[in-house]
């Protein structure tokens, strides 16, 4: 691993490693448990998944078909370039 990879590595380990204090820290002081309510459950495990998949849909690009991109005029001159079998 380069010395770029591992720093990536580290930083995204310390990040982790920030919230699960933060999540500790919050459980200390909020003792009770947060009360139940389903639209924010369905929310929350919905909600990500939906928007990794808007990301990657609004990323991704199909490749271009060359016979689509052609103007009138050339396609004329092609066809008239290929011989009739």
């Amino acid at each position: 691993m380069t010395s770029a990879k591992i720093r990536q590595v580290l930083q995204l380990w310390a990040f982790a490693l920030a919230i699960s204090a933060a999540l500790a820290a919050a459980g200390q002081r909020w003792s009770e448990p947060l009360p139940m309510r389903d639209w924010l459950i369905w929310a929350l495990l919905l909600l990500p998944s939906l928007g990794m998949v808007a990301l990657l849909l609004g990323r991704w690009s199909l490749p271009v078909d060359p016979e689509l991109t052609l103007t009138g005029q050339e396609r004329e001159s092609e066809d008239s370039i290929q011989e009739p079998t």
